[in-house]
């Protein structure tokens, strides 16, 4: 691998002004990081990379590179784009096993953590950093969020979480798992025990549902449910995923690779109108995944699911294109399994225990742009803000809360 890196990095031209870092939503100096690499300085790299983004070692791995740093490569013009992702991934990979801070606490300020994903370490990392005596409660028994639940261990090994665990728990930061903010310990008492400033990055966890006759048998399953533990599951040989997003791929990816011997994909569109990237299609189609276009299901019954075509046109009073079902079309899809990937929201058991935070119709929560909520003290971002993303954009909007919150406890603490 190590050869292939140092291939990659002497290919890089080192622009003056880098469009690679310009599409990079947290900046991340693509240039700098390889002159320090091919300069004998790896861990410089390292600790730059991680000072600007505290996931690089998981954004190398995840990130849509393909349209943002890869993407921009001005090495696509004339063929193969500088393979950025696997630099940094070989950086960040090396660096995480040689940080060792221990920052003194200030137990003047307390800062809850509630959601240990993306955005919930992210600021976990840089407020102890800074001295800041961090609790992190975790709602599930591991940390990660939606990397830990959400993505295949194929595209990000949980190997990679523990490490950040680990890192965590060096840092002297407490983590609190397999605890649910909201039905027992609530905003009121964190703030009751000392907490200067709540932070919180729940992510979206709650399955949307299609709303269709059959939606409760016992054959139908929600895919971040089915990605949260694939092995706990009997799906059969044949199973039919409603999705056109990054998850739907995740959860027909993973089924392939659980041994389902034949795994379809619907969507209501056709191929250029789905919302996952064309790499994560492309990858899928590669395990042998098949899709199906222009169906939405109306009906799952014991046998599969009922599926109705589809058509797309565009309304020539409104220009606003308009998709509806044909009558006439209703079709048995024999399958053992049906996994529903059509999108989630946020739960409510921390809004719904409290008072002032305000949250918009999809129970999403509202704040400013860099973090306040409604209510004075606590702070949100991630998923659970903007619905679902990417990793890098929940870092790059929790470092300017990780900001803010920190503002805020020093005024007090003054």
């Amino acid at each position: 691998m190590a050869k292939n890196v140092m291939h990659e990095a002497e290919r890089c031209l080192q622009c003056k002004n880098p469009k690679c870092k310009a599409a990079c939503p947290v900046s991340t100096s693509v240039n700098e990081m390889v002159r320090l690499l091919l300069d004998g300085n790896i861990q410089d790299a390292g600790k730059m990379l991680f000072e600007n983004n505290p996931l690089s070692v998981v954004c190398s791995l995840v990130c849509p590179h393909e349209i943002q740093c890869e993407g921009n490569c001005v090495l696509n013009a004339k063929g193969q784009p500088v393979s950025v992702s696997l630099i940094e991934q070989y950086i960040s990979d090396y660096y995480l096993n040689l940080i060792d801070e221990k920052p003194v606490k200030d137990k003047n300020k307390k800062v809850a953590i509630i959601g240990s994903g993306p955005a919930g370490i992210t600021i976990a990392i840089i407020l102890a950093k800074k001295g800041y005596d961090i609790t992190i409660y975790e709602a599930h028994d591991k940390i990660g969020g939606v990397m830990q639940y959400g993505i295949p261990d194929f595209r990000l090994p949980k190997t990679v979480i523990e490490k950040l665990r680990i890192k965590l728990i060096q840092m002297g930061i407490k983590i609190r798992p397999n605890f649910y903010i909201g039905p027992t310990i609530t905003i009121d008492h964190l703030f009751r025990d000392g907490f200067k400033a709540i932070f919180i990055g729940t992510g979206v966890w709650k399955s949307k549902p299609l709303g269709i006759k059959g939606e409760s048998l016992g054959n139908v399953h929600y895919g971040i449910d089915y990605l949260k533990n694939p092995d706990s599951y009997e799906l059969g040989n044949k199973i039919c995923v409603v999705g056109a997003g990054n998850t739907a791929m995740d959860v027909a990816r993973t089924a392939m690779r659980k041994g389902v011997r034949e795994v379809y994909v619907t969507y209501r569109k056709g191929e250029e109108e789905m919302t996952a990237l064309r790499d994560e299609i492309v990858y899928a189609k590669l395990d042998g995944v098949k899709f199906i276009y222009f169906k939405t299901p109306v009906e799952f019954v014991d046998e599969g699911v009922i599926l109705k075509s589809t058509r797309v046109y565009k309304n020539e009073e409104t220009g606003k294109e308009v998709t509806e079902e044909v009558d006439g079309t209703d079709e048995l899809f024999e399958a053992d399994s049906v996994i529903l990937a059509i999108g989630q929201g946020p739960r409510n058991n921390i809004t719904g225990s409290t008072t002032g935070i305000e949250v918009k119709n999809t129970g999403l929560i509202i704040t400013d742009e860099v973090g306040h909520t409604t209510r004075e003290g606590v702070f949100a971002s991630g998923d659970v803000v903007t619905g679902a993303k990417t990793v890098v954009e929940a870092v790059r909007v929790s470092k300017l809360v990780a900001d803010s919150i920190d503002k805020y406890v020093t005024s007090l603490v003054k």
